[in-house]
């Protein structure tokens, strides 16, 4: 990973920056409309590891160098992989499209615009909130290129469009806009064009304020629901209220309440 967007290779590169308590991965290839390499999913991986072990970083924010954020794969640098029944999404790190355990309980904001095709919307289904530029083009267009989305559109488009409204997109590979993305509950903000990573901080700001270790066992407790129904998150309401019962943070929510002042968590 680098720490820079000058930093230049010819299979792009992941780039990370930390803003206090948050994190900013960066999809940097932009001179190929940021298509994703083998070494770009490897460092986006370790970037999604770093994002959870780190217990100075309390969200992330997954965002783009250049005018787009990606137009999926470049085809020709996994078509081996492919050819040889070879995995093609990392396996190192942790998974950044949620896809197998590990999973991830620090929270991401995915800031989208320009060209969001593939890749990109898999990236972003696998995250907790989207903003979009208004101008954000989509398409899940592998069907065109003869393989198979396997990212999670297969499944994370019927359960959030509809059976219906997800094989449209699925099967015809056509591009769609912000305002449909919104509809389908792809997305959850429409912002104008140049303000999508603004206001993905600002969320990320406002998440940052919260207790860090509630934030992380409420993403998990969801994920639980999401992987395994209703009862499975249900049956660890009382351990989690009391493992979180007894940490300082909770106690410094109790006390901040009583004086009528601002929380100053701090992960503990």
């Amino acid at each position: 990973m680098s720490s820079s967007a000058t930093e230049r290779h010819p299979d792009g590169q992941i780039t990370t920056e930390q803003r206090g308590h948050i994190y900013l991965i960066g999809i940097d290839r932009p001179e190929k409309y940021n298509g994703f390499t083998p070494k770009m999913f490897a460092e986006l991986a370790d970037a999604y590891e770093e994002l959870e072990n780190n217990s100075d970083l309390w969200v992330g924010v997954l965002h783009a160098h250049g005018k787009h954020f990606t137009a999926g794969l470049d085809l020709p640098k996994f078509a081996d992989a492919m050819k040889a029944g070879e995995p093609i999404l990392p396996t190192n790190g942790l998974d950044p499209f949620s896809l197998k355990p590990p999973f991830r309980t620090t929270p991401v904001i995915a800031a989208m615009k320009g060209i969001c095709y593939t890749a990109a919307i898999e990236l972003m289904l696998a995250t907790e909130i989207v903003v979009s530029a208004e101008s954000a083009r989509y398409s899940q267009l592998e069907v065109g290129r003869g393989v198979m989305a396997s990212g999670g559109a297969t499944f994370r488009m019927v359960e959030r469009a509809g059976w219906g409204n997800a094989m449209k997109i699925l099967l015809t590979g056509y591009e769609f806009n912000a305002e449909e993305a919104l509809r389908y509950n792809f997305i959850q903000e429409i912002v104008p064009d140049g303000e999508e990573l603004n206001r993905a901080l600002e969320l990320a700001a406002e998440i940052a304020q919260q207790a860090p270790l509630a934030v992380k066992a409420t993403l998990s407790n969801s994920r639980s629901y999401y992987f395994d129904g209703p009862q499975a998150a249900v049956v660890d309401f009382t351990s989690i209220m009391t493992e979180l019962a007894n940490t300082e943070d909770a106690a410094e929510g109790v006390q901040s309440f009583i004086e009528k002042r601002p929380p100053k968590y701090t992960g503990k």
